[in-house]
């Protein structure tokens, strides 16, 4: 049984009791729009509370004049959806279109428009939404375990992938299925989906680093992972192993044991420019399937750049 089953039946329970309580007519659509009110968030609740509150008056308002002045009818109701639910769509209140129905139902039953049935009808919104709310705030369970242990599986993945990108370059002719790039996707994507929810149970502070850290790590990982595949594609014309494909596998080996520090280490940063100086001074390609190999380790290398750019940009430094 998931948490927001049972949010949404304490929600309901409490609505109701209430509904019965005060005296309300029609106590039953408290504990509906109780219902309607439970989110997965306590931002998003709070939204959705406004906005189905504000559109149920918006509905109440318009169904009100429509039914003083036309009668009660039931091409009064279709008129109503034609004229009020783009206006309330165009509003950006789409979501409470629901309870704004719910509501004018009660009224077009009762076939009357009235002070007391108005302000009974604003008691159950109150009513209901208001224990939604108060629920929603209540509890939300906490992501911080979720979100460390998929950061753990994320910089697995990375380090597998490296390990197996410089195995590759000492023997081309290695099988990969490429399983871990899979794991680093699903992780990352579900990292992401997390960090969201947890920024949107958090009501004040959302400036705070910590607390955007894991969009942030997120968010990095996801570039970096774009850019590992970039890589691969240079990796897939390396099919012949060479000196400078064993220099290269060497730093794939130290992105392997770095991958998961918090801070950048920068020693692969620095190491580039020297492979590229030693690459020159080697002699030229004796043959074309060397020129394609030794091309390809190069492209390889500037994209090695670009994914260490990500992390620098993005990551803590020594210094700091």
């Amino acid at each position: 049984m998931g948490i927001r089953v049972i949010k949404t039946a304490l929600a309901a329970l409490a609505a109701l009791y209430t509904a019965y309580s005060i005296g309300l007519e029609t106590p039953l659509s408290a504990g509906l729009l109780a219902i309607l009110g439970v989110e997965v968030t306590r931002m998003k609740g709070l939204r959705s509370a406004l906005v189905r509150f504000v559109a149920s008056v918006l509905g109440l308002f318009f169904a009100s004049v429509l039914f003083v002045l036309l009668g009660f009818h039931i091409w009064t109701i279709s008129l109503f959806i034609l004229l009020v639910f783009p206006i309330l769509s165009r509003a950006q209140l789409k979501e409470g279109i629901v309870t704004s129905s719910v509501i004018v139902f009660h009224v077009f039953a009762r076939e009357e428009v009235t002070v007391a049935l108005i302000s009974n009808e604003i008691m159950l919104l109150l009513t209901g939404l208001g224990w939604a709310t108060v629920i929603n705030m209540l509890y939300m369970p906490k992501e911080d375990n979720n979100l460390a242990l998929l950061r753990q599986q994320t910089e697995q993945s990375f380090a597998d992938i490296f390990q197996r990108m410089g195995q590759t370059l000492r023997d081309p002719s290695l099988i990969w299925n490429g399983e871990e790039l899979l794991q680093a996707n699903g992780a990352i994507e579900q990292g992401l989906r997390r960090a969201e929810v947890s920024q949107e149970n958090r009501l004040w502070g959302q400036a705070r680093t910590a607390w955007n850290y894991y969009p942030s790590y997120f968010e990095m990982r996801r570039q970096q992972l774009e850019s590992i595949q970039q890589m691969l594609v240079q990796l897939s014309f390396v099919y012949e192993s060479l000196p400078q494909g064993e220099l290269v596998a060497e730093q794939f080996d130290i992105l392997a044991d770095n991958v998961k520090s918090e801070v950048y280490e920068g020693a692969v940063e620095r190491k580039l420019p020297e492979l590229k100086e030693q690459f020159r001074a080697m002699p030229l390609p004796s043959s074309r399937q060397e020129f394609e190999v030794r091309a390809a380790i190069l492209q390889l290398m500037h994209e090695l750049a670009r994914y260490l750019n990500i992390a620098k940009r993005l990551k803590k430094h020594r210094e700091e």
